[in-house]
């Protein structure tokens, strides 16, 4: 171990505050492992979630179309019920009472503006009592669409009242009235407003959002309980829808209303090829959808990659991270000096982190029977010194004593200066 490294325990970039990137730590690293296996799940899960999308967009598509035919069949059954009517009065609006018996009709019945029964000339020969006259269309009718469709014998004609301003929008609903030899005889003829046919949006059979209308057999609009969805991007209508479903054999399209929102639109006839009912929702997109189905498309998949990173960053810690930061606690300590401190705790860890701790134990021993050795190896190096330095100074003393009786015993004065300066050397 180098020097530096056993006086502070830590390497130079640790000593300076400077910490490794977490990027590259254990956690993250396994939190990537654990990401990278999930991803064909992931991958599955979108797919999976795009083709759920498709199938119930499709679906959706369906049930608008269905919910159509459905408004159609209720508004078709009140023109019926207005064809049946006109048939059963025919026979008994010549008669002299049949003003008021016609008035007292439109009274009691709810959803009626007027009946009317037209000559052959087009004049309306008998009619429910108004002050305010008779509405522009319906007499006379030489001239009207409607009454020349069913003098060329057409049995039913339903079509839109021309538009006046002293009267609400309105559906003209006729019948050929006939002599007994089939000779055209005029028509009986109904007045209902639009707003009566106009299917309800609160059916909860509807999607949600969805707005309806009426439109005419080149598809322009009649009425509609929110114009503007039915007002296409560009400045467009849906006017010609009609044309284009018998085209693509289908009367479901899909477009943007002029506020940009996408809307699927899904259409059914409600008399011959006069009256349509259309109805619009808006498109469920992808993220909508994600929106309505949350746990399929988006909590499942998420609640389990949070579950598998949770588990990750949580089992890391506890079975790596505290582990690892005890080991180098203690051998930081090791770094300065102490041996006497033994990784005990680490028994309870993981067999990995017991096999470290048990290399670091068997080191610490290692360096304490070495610095044991060391020490007693000093100890018996000192002792011999001290005798060593003992016996020479003992035999130093003998040759001062033998110098001190040769100085004695020497009578020539130089010869015992030059002892005497021989001992006084040696000691």
């Amino acid at each position: 171990m180098p020097a530096e490294t056993r006086t502070t325990g830590r390497s130079p970039a640790r000593r300076f505050g400077w910490r490794p990137d977490r990027l590259q730590g254990i956690r993250f690293r396994l939190g990537l492992a654990m990401a990278a296996a999930l991803l064909p799940i992931f991958i599955l899960s979108l797919i999976q979630t795009q083709a759920d999308f498709r199938q119930q967009a499709e679906a959706r598509r369906v049930e608008l179309q269905l919910a159509a035919e459905r408004s159609s069949a209720s508004t078709k059954a009140r023109l019926d019920s207005t064809q049946v009517l006109l048939r059963a009065l025919s026979p008994a609006a010549l008669g002299p009472y049949c003003t008021p018996r016609l008035s007292a009709l439109v009274d009691d019945l709810e959803g009626y503006e007027g009946l009317y029964r037209v000559s052959p000339t087009g004049q309306a020969v008998c009619a429910s009592g108004r002050d305010e006259g008779f509405r522009s269309g319906v007499a006379p009718a030489g001239q009207s669409g409607w009454f020349e469709r069913l003098r060329a014998g057409e049995d039913m004609v339903v079509m839109r009242a021309p538009v006046d301003s002293d009267y609400p929008p309105a559906l003209i609903v006729a019948i050929r009235a006939e002599r007994p030899m089939g000779r055209f005889d005029g028509a009986m003829a109904a007045v209902i407003p639009l707003t009566t046919l106009q299917p309800d949006t609160r059916d909860p059979a509807l999607p949600q959002g969805s707005e309806t209308a009426l439109t005419d057999g080149a598809g322009r609009l009649l009425t509609a309980s929110d114009a503007s969805a039915f007002q296409l991007s560009g400045g467009g209508d849906v006017a010609g829808w009609v044309e284009r479903a018998r085209n693509d054999g289908a009367a479901v399209f899909e477009a943007r209303d002029s506020r940009g929102q996408r809307r699927d639109y899904a259409g059914a006839a409600l008399a011959g090829g006069d009256l349509y009912v259309l109805i619009s929702a808006p498109s469920p997109g992808l993220l909508s959808w994600a929106r309505l189905n949350p746990i399929g498309a988006l909590l499942l998949p998420l609640g389990a990659w949070l579950t598998a990173f949770a588990a990750v960053m949580l089992l890391s810690e506890r079975l790596f991270i505290r582990w690892l930061d005890y080991l180098e606690r203690v051998a930081a300590i090791y770094a300065k000096g102490r041996f006497s401190v033994r990784p005990i705790q680490a028994m309870n860890a993981p067999s990995e982190i017991r096999v470290m701790a048990r290399t670091l134990d068997e080191m610490a021993e290692a360096i304490t029977v070495r610095d044991r050795s060391l020490t007693d190896s000093l100890a018996e190096k000192d002792a011999l010194m001290r005798e060593i330095h003992h016996r020479v100074k003992n035999n130093l003393q003998i040759i001062s004593s033998l110098l001190s009786m040769q100085q004695r015993a020497v009578a020539d004065a130089s010869a015992k200066a030059a002892l005497g300066d021989t001992r006084q050397r040696i000691s």
